[in-house]
């Protein structure tokens, strides 16, 4: 099964994702982590990304498809993957069909995670996470036992600086000129199933399954 999960930032994409592909055993590809891994690697690449990740933009689109299109081509995503942060824009949406086509490849369902926004600003203010196994943690809802100390490795946890107030008001407006349209651009394909984020993560996974899994959907 090939599937693309979209929202928000803070929406709980990630959260969602791992839990999808370890269900279903299908990769979890995240281009958000592919290219925070290319930045803490220092290569030229997330050189180039660094610049607007921090910003709080999108990095630019033939980067960003390249890259997709390499980890796309691996064995492990043959029997299907689950993608989370791609594409970001009705563009890429174009572009991904065209990658698609040239895989021999379609995507079986696009699952959209609707969250106000006033949440949106509360959940992503108050993550954090570690700068050395990228564990992630919530000032509000799960907190590091040790302030400051990641529970699973001992590495530093604090607070991204995509993730400061200022930032997060910048992606969110990215997000709302750029890639929200992506909802309807899938909608007219018959691909869309929008979901509540604002539940439980157990609640949200079950409706999920329930909503736009079946195979009868």
């Amino acid at each position: 099964m090939r599937l693309l999960v979209l929202g928000p930032p803070g929406s709980g994409k990630g959260t969602q994702a791992a839990i999808l592909s370890d269900k279903l055993g299908v990769p979890h590809i995240s281009t958000g982590e592919m290219f925070r891994k290319t930045i803490r690697n220092g290569s030229e690449l997330g050189l180039m990304a660094q610049q607007f990740i921090h910003r709080g933009e999108l990095v630019p689109d033939d980067v960003t498809i390249a890259l997709v299109r390499e980890r796309l081509s691996q064995e492990d995503c043959r029997a299907g993957y689950l993608l989370d942060g791609f594409p970001r824009t009705v563009e890429q949406g174009r572009a991904f069909d065209n990658m698609l086509k040239h895989l021999g490849q379609a995507i079986d369902r696009v699952i959209y995670l609707d969250v106000p926004i006033a949440r949106l600003i509360k959940r992503l203010t108050a993550r954090r996470v570690c700068g050395v196994c990228g564990s992630v943690y919530h000032m509000e809802n799960k907190k590091p036992k040790t302030e400051g100390i990641c529970d699973q490795c001992g590495g530093p946890v604090e607070q991204r600086d995509d993730d400061s107030e200022e930032t997060v008001l910048n992606r969110l407006d990215v997000y709302n000129q750029m890639t929200k349209p992506l909802a309807g651009f899938y909608q007219k394909k018959d691909l869309l199933c929008s979901v509540s984020g604002d539940l439980s993560i157990e609640e949200t996974t079950r409706i999920i399954f329930q909503s736009c899994l079946r195979r009868d959907n």
